[in-house]
């Protein structure tokens, strides 16, 4: 019997994701599996906005350093908040399990107002601390004034209710899996076409060492192909800008047989002002291709804070 020790963050939403992988291996491959917790600087700094944090590592480091001291086996991740580049020694050893990956919009019921793709009343405030997602809603409703939000999933949902905000912006995927109530409030799930998620977004990502066949055997049965091929499109047009600072990038890829599509959306600034939106929807066979031509159409825009 095959003994692993899975390393994740304590959040209620990674140990979801932990267990879930748990109970696979478990369950179809017959192995032994504990779960270890460990912490990460994101979980330990609570007054930072997300946008300095994003693609820095801030949840994930830990977590690298235990798997190359082989303190763990295995780590589970929401793909998108693992660099596009690892350290030295480690790998994805699989990818999949994408859940919805669009993005939910909450609002209080007293908030809510009018039509069109972010229904909040005029000059009401809307939570978030992603880049991306601020980007987009200064694009499609510049009227809501947008607040930093940290915290996990309910935390969040429970400074919504406690009236901080009018509205807040969460993905689909972490409100599925935590099967939270939110019959009290107005939910929306945001077109993804129109509302782009983060590269990734909703997709599991298992992070192993590169030389550990032991591991890599039975990790290398789970995920599937199609969710790595969305990732591969999603996650390389954010490693081509190579961004030094949050990339207000949203993407949406789809994989039928040969044929990929790459759909894209840059938000603009101007120092701390929102300027406007560069997008992008590219089809083709090839991957590198995909990419390449979707960050052509899309470079050269101002992407960070002057």
């Amino acid at each position: 019997m095959t003994r692993l020790t899975i390393g994740s963050r304590g959040s209620d939403l990674a140990l979801y994701q932990a267990n879930f992988i748990r109970s696979i291996l478990e369950r179809e491959h017959g192995c032994e599996v504990e779960i270890r917790i460990i912490k990460t600087a994101g979980d330990k700094i609570d007054n930072v906005s997300f946008e300095q944090m994003e693609g820095k590592g801030f949840f994930t480091k830990e977590l690298e350093d235990a798997l190359l001291a082989r303190e763990i086996d295995l780590a589970v991740h929401s793909l998108k908040d693992l660099m596009t580049s690892m350290p030295t020694g480690l790998k994805l050893g699989a990818v999949g399990y994408r859940a919805d990956r669009r993005e939910l919009l909450l609002i209080r019921k007293e908030s809510v107002s009018g039509d069109g793709l972010l229904p909040v009343r005029a000059g009401g405030v809307i939570g978030t601390s992603a880049a991306r997602r601020k980007g987009q809603v200064a694009f499609h409703n510049p009227s809501l004034k947008v607040a930093d939000l940290r915290g996990n999933v309910p935390t969040r949902v429970a400074k919504l209710r406690e009236g901080k905000y009018d509205a807040i912006l969460l993905a689909s995927a972490g409100v599925t899996r935590l099967n939270l109530d939110l019959s009290d409030l107005q939910v929306i799930a945001l077109d993804p076409e129109q509302f782009l998620p983060a590269p990734a977004q909703g997709i599991l990502g298992i992070q192993i060492r590169d030389n550990d066949p032991r591991v890599g055997s039975v990790i290398s049965k789970l995920g599937s192909a199609a969710a790595m091929r969305e990732a591969m499109l999603e996650r390389g047009l954010l490693a081509r800008f190579d961004s030094g600072c949050s990339l207000p990038l949203g993407v949406f890829s789809e994989v039928r047989g040969d044929q990929l599509r790459l759909k894209a959306a840059l938000a603009t600034r101007d120092g701390d002002q929102w300027t406007g939106m560069k997008r992008t929807d590219i089809t083709g066979t090839d991957v590198d291709g995909v990419i390449s031509e979707a960050y052509d159409a899309l470079q050269g825009s101002p992407v960070c804070p002057a």
